[in-house]
């Protein structure tokens, strides 16, 4: 039996109340599967922090390297500024194990309403690929005349012809297996040299896929579409920052940034990829059971496809569908009175319905 080694990160706030469901919902479909799983569980959080004045130890990314994946929950709580959160946990570890894609889908299912008027169920269906190891958030930069009058701030991005090629790239084969349309982010009217040159490279990459349709806006126009025209996009691909943007506001178009998950992703396996949610901590709904957890399965499944097993990661993903349509356990956010766990275990319970071994047999 295959068994997968995985690094189980609750984090902080809610994380630590989704991770253990999302854990139940993936044991569930790996029994399913006919394979397993062996988790390790890492205290790295804001709490640590507290303690010991570090996010995780310095040892850290050589703990979990050889992992065959890493399932996060959330990171950041109160007390601790969010740029030490991110920096001290998921930034070393996204660019420590080059993961330089970060992979977020956006579907309207049914059950779910969206706020925009007279949008149904698989209207809104789209990817965001968003680049995910350099660009605007970079580390180069600094301070100068500390506190006086002529105090100086600065900040460099980094756009890199690897960096750009090789996520341009993953998006153009993610929209080869879909309706073969990649859109790009840009913002080239404002930002004079790396917006230029990130339309030069989508350019330059779109010449080697002929037939594909290709666009791209300014960003605040493209905000605008997310909430105009959701359904003009396929895969839509962007720089760390603007991927940041769109990723939260594609989910919040189709119901509820709750259901939304993520993947950061090292396409070539030469490291473990982390699959996390979008929703954050959410520190004012932390401990009561009303977290949402479908972000962090939908993650899980993302994270079963990546290692292979295709047909469990379709059933995990048919039983979340299942059990919004039918409209039973959902928790506040969808309108719901069920706590976290009686949505998860409702998700697990419709599992074996939507498992389909022989029709996935050769991918997974």
């Amino acid at each position: 039996m295959k068994k997968y080694s995985v690094a189980a990160i609750p984090g902080d706030g809610i994380g630590n109340e989704v991770v253990p469901e999302g854990q139940k919902v993936m044991e569930a479909a790996a029994r399913l599967g006919g394979f397993s799983f062996d988790w390790t569980h890492y205290d790295w959080s804001c709490e640590r922090f507290a303690k010991t004045g570090a996010m995780m130890p310095e040892d850290g990314l050589d703990q979990i390297r050889n992992k065959d994946a890493i399932y996060l929950g959330a990171v950041g709580f109160p007390g601790v500024p969010d740029h030490v959160s991110l920096w001290g946990l998921l930034i070393p570890i996204r660019r420590g194990f080059h993961q330089y894609v970060n992979l977020r889908p956006v579907k309207l299912l049914k059950g779910i309403e969206s706020p925009l008027k007279g949008r149904e169920a698989g209207s809104i269906d789209f990817y965001v690929v968003r680049e995910n190891n350099e660009g605007e958030y970079s580390s180069i930069g600094g301070r100068l005349y500390d506190g006086s009058p002529d105090e100086l701030v600065m900040q460099q991005s980094i756009f890199t012809r690897r960096g750009c090629d090789r996520v341009m790239r993953y998006a153009f084969e993610l929209a080869k297996t879909r309706k073969k349309h990649v859109t790009s982010a840009t913002k080239s009217n404002g930002i004079s040299h790396t917006m230029p040159y990130w339309d030069e490279r989508f350019a330059a990459i779109s010449t080697e896929y002929p037939g594909f349709k290709t666009d791209q806006f300014h960003i605040d126009i493209l905000t605008a579409h997310f909430v105009r025209n959701p359904d003009w996009f396929d895969v839509v691909v962007a720089s760390n920052l603007f991927g940041d943007i769109l990723s939260d506001l594609g989910p919040a178009v189709v119901g509820s940034i709750g259901i939304a998950a993520g993947a950061n992703i090292n396409p070539e396996k030469d490291y473990p990829s982390m699959f996390e949610p979008v929703h954050g901590s959410a520190p004012d709904i932390a401990g009561k059971g009303l977290a949402d957890p479908i972000g962090q399965i939908w993650s899980g499944a993302m994270m079963l496809r990546h290692l292979g097993e295709e047909a469990a990661a379709r059933a995990v993903e048919d039983a979340i569908a299942d059990v919004l349509a039918r409209g039973e356990a959902l928790t506040p956010d969808l309108g719901g009175k069920a706590n976290t766990r009686e949505l998860a275990d409702a998700i697990t319970a419709a599992l074996p319905a939507h498992f389909k071994a022989d029709k996935f047999a050769a991918v997974s």
